[in-house]
């Protein structure tokens, strides 16, 4: 599995995000500053979000980005394979059956870190942005605002 910090840290900005649906539009500088996140590595972040149609933005005094539909409808996995590459388990390829031995045969264990990467994907699916942002996944921490 691949979930690199631009994953983490858009899944963090989209979640603060979140919790101020029906304000107005969000400066990504606020959103930097509450979630200690580089505003230039969030501008980078923003533009990708924004392409796949999961952020819309607004320009001038009062600008700053929204939500492009509901948290409840958008996922966690939604937001990581639009700012990640897809997420893979395996060193195979992902275009074709050819495995990752010199031979193109598969690994011993290709069966096992593939279906890891479904389960990870699947389960990522199956939480919204909502459910992190109103904190209804188990933790152990407080969460802070």
């Amino acid at each position: 599995m691949r979930l690199s910090t631009k994953g983490r840290y858009a899944v963090m900005a989209m979640t603060d995000l979140a919790r101020r649906e029906g304000e107005r539009a969000v400066a990504l500088a606020d959103i930097a500053a509450r979630q200690e996140i580089s505003l230039a590595y969030l501008e980078q972040l923003f533009s990708r979000l924004r392409r796949k149609g999961l952020v819309v933005s607004a320009r001038g005094p009062g600008g700053g980005y929204r939500l492009a539909r509901s948290a409840a409808e958008t996922t966690i996995a939604d937001i990581v394979t639009a700012v990640d590459e897809p997420l893979r388990t395996t060193r195979c390829s992902g275009e074709t059956q050819k495995g990752c031995m010199l031979k193109g045969e598969r690994c011993l264990t290709h069966d096992l870190w593939e279906e890891m990467g479904r389960q990870i994907h699947d389960y990522l699916a199956s939480v919204s942005l909502d459910d992190v942002a109103n904190g209804r996944l188990k933790t152990s921490q407080p969460v802070a605002a």
